[in-house]
């Protein structure tokens, strides 16, 4: 922990992934994988593909499902039904935040840390998310799946976020939920800590994370305390 605070002192900016990590949102696209699935006959899609594919873009995604279902998959529909299912399912709930984030938020706009997201969404999924957040003005802006050629885990989007940011990789703090975007952070050489969403088991990246907390409450808290030593 001593080491990590250490890191947390040198940081310079902090990218956020955000699906499952700003928010909840991963049990939701977990439903509605599971609502088309059956709507095609293919089953709980959902149960048993979801965990496998955190963090991919739509390219990797679909390039996972024709070499597991075969290449006769028919991706456009089930994304089609999945977006619809996903979309009347906030239409009705919403997406909520998950616990810290406007905390952490605010711990890192008063010490004046830059902030960016690096997701695999759309750049229209992740803009809509913000914005009904409330929460854009926060950040300098975004790095999206359709803005790069290879998904997590490739180093590609968060390096991008980094120089997005104007900030070495080394002196950057990522944030994430999942095993792929962990992998992404670390080969691109930065601070690496995970807050478990749906994948609680962080056994195959415990070597290369920096850190590991319960909750973004719980990195707010790190670093106040940091500030306050």
């Amino acid at each position: 922990m001593r080491e990590l605070i250490g890191k947390l002192k040198r940081i310079k900016g902090v990218v956020f992934d955000m699906d499952g990590l700003m928010f909840d949102s991963e049990r939701i696209v977990q439903y509605s994988w599971n609502e088309a699935g059956q709507q095609m006959g293919y089953g709980l899609l959902g149960d048993e593909n979801m965990c496998h594919t955190i963090g991919f873009n739509m390219a990797r995604r679909q390039e996972y499902f024709y070499k597991k279902y075969g290449q006769d998959f028919p991706f456009e529909e089930f994304k089609e039904r999945y977006r619809k299912s996903y979309a009347e399912y906030v239409d009705r709930h919403g997406v909520p935040a998950k616990e810290g984030l406007h905390e952490l938020l605010e711990v890192l706009w008063r010490r004046k840390i830059p902030m960016a997201i690096a997701t695999s969404s759309s750049y229209e999924h992740a803009r809509r998310n913000v914005e009904k957040e409330r929460i854009a003005g926060y950040f300098q802006g975004m790095v999206t799946g359709n803005m790069v050629t290879e998904g997590k885990p490739s180093p590609e989007i968060y390096r991008k976020a980094c120089e997005l940011l104007s900030v070495e990789p080394e002196k950057a703090l990522a944030l994430e939920d999942s095993l792929h975007g962990i992998l992404s952070a670390h080969r691109a050489g930065m601070v690496t800590v995970m807050v478990p969403d749906l994948i609680k088991d962080s056994s195959s990246v415990d070597g290369i994370l920096d850190g590991k907390a319960a909750s973004l409450l719980e990195v707010a808290r790190w670093i106040e305390d940091e500030e306050n030593e």
